[in-house]
């Protein structure tokens, strides 16, 4: 697939901060992509810089291949969905999604056309008489889809466009965004700081922190192999250990943990021997009654501190000399606060990674 967006050393810097730093990005067509980070990572600066609706200080951003830098917002060849979806409220759903056809003076013909198309791809085929105010946030937001993606635009920029929605109507929009990139093939490029949503929706997440792109990949890989403490805390839920390198060789780590000794897996080649950090999932992590039979390379026995049922599971927190671990476990299982229990997980689900390197 060819690159749709090619960042090349953007730097944004206003009065009194420099909002990115030097940031590279480079994105196939037809992804659906999420910028993921706090609030002032950066991420909605990025985005408006490569809508044109901020100048990069220093750097270019390519757009098919142009140059497209100086070029202003609406001689670019993108759209951006704001979360105040920005729709006109004296023109019906008709009238918002051809506004731009027309405004580029199409034939009334190709216009009726394609808005009929978008129209049916978003459902409100049946309620294009109505005004804006008539409709759910929802239904504002489809609208606004469709106004975006009326002029065919090869990339489709996202600002936070569900923040204004409630949790059930934004869960189904998330679903409705999916589909959307599926049915157009277009790349979209969506800013959130909901980790749930970028894992759901994406096929690539670009993690950002201080104006950086701290780790770039697959939902999959971020959530399984973190690079840094950063990505991992903000990326699912991990229990760190303070640890000491003893020995590195062949891709796996001897490391000790006060009198205990656990195998990890190092994260980067920079990590060296001495004080460190490891990391595992809640959900990589089975309890057990005792060792018999368990069969893992990690294995630590602590009594269980607290149980909350979850339908689907049960998260426990299980005390080990003073240290409590977050462990996601079956609903069958039927641990009770209390009970003394083997908690193991495996050497690759050990991430290790430099301290120094977190920070």
């Amino acid at each position: 697939m060819a690159n749709v967006l090619k960042v090349d050393a953007v730097t944004k810097e206003f009065s009194d901060f420099v909002a990115v730093k030097s940031l590279s990005l480079e994105l196939k067509s037809g992804e659906f992509v999420t910028l993921l980070g706090p609030s002032g990572c950066g991420k909605s600066t990025t985005l408006r810089m490569v809508g044109g609706f901020e100048e990069p200080t220093s750097g270019k951003i390519y757009i098919e291949g142009v140059d497209s830098t100086n070029i202003p917002p609406h001689k670019r060849n993108v759209n951006m969905v704001f979360q105040d979806y920005a729709l006109f409220p004296h023109l019906t759903v008709r009238q918002n999604v051809a506004f731009g056809l027309q405004l580029k003076g199409l034939p009334e013909a190709e216009v009726t056309a394609r808005v009929d198309e978008l129209l049916k791809l978003v459902q409100l085929d049946t309620m294009h008489r109505r005004m804006p105010s008539e409709l759910s946030g929802g239904q504002r937001q489809r609208v606004a889809l469709a106004r975006a993606l009326a002029p065919n635009p090869p990339l489709l920029l996202l600002d936070e466009p569900l923040g204004a929605l409630d949790a059930k109507l934004r869960r189904e929009m998330q679903d409705e965004l999916r589909r959307l990139q599926r049915a157009t093939g277009k790349t979209f490029v969506l800013v959130t700081h909901d980790q749930e949503e970028a894992l759901t929706m994406s096929d690539t997440i670009v993690v950002m922190n201080e104006g950086r792109i701290e780790q770039m990949g697959s939902p999959e890989e971020l959530y399984n192999f973190p690079r840094t403490e950063f990505v991992a805390r903000f990326i699912g839920e991990m229990n760190f250990l303070p640890v000491q390198v003893k020995t590195l060789s062949d891709g796996l780590a001897n490391v000790a943990w006060g009198l205990f000794d656990l195998r990890a897996v190092p994260v980067s080649a920079d990590v060296k021997i001495g004080s460190n950090l490891i990391g595992v999932r809640p959900d990589k992590i089975t309890l057990h009654a005792n060792q018999q039979g368990v069969g893992q390379d990690n294995m630590l026995t602590g009594r269980i501190e607290d149980r909350v049922f979850r339908g689907s599971s049960v998260h426990y927190t299980v005390e080990v000399n003073g240290v409590r671990f977050a462990v996601t476990a079956s609903a069958e299982q039927n641990f009770a606060a209390g009970d003394q229990v083997v908690m193991a997980w495996s050497t690759q689900n050990t991430l290790l990674m430099n301290t120094a390197e977190a920070k």
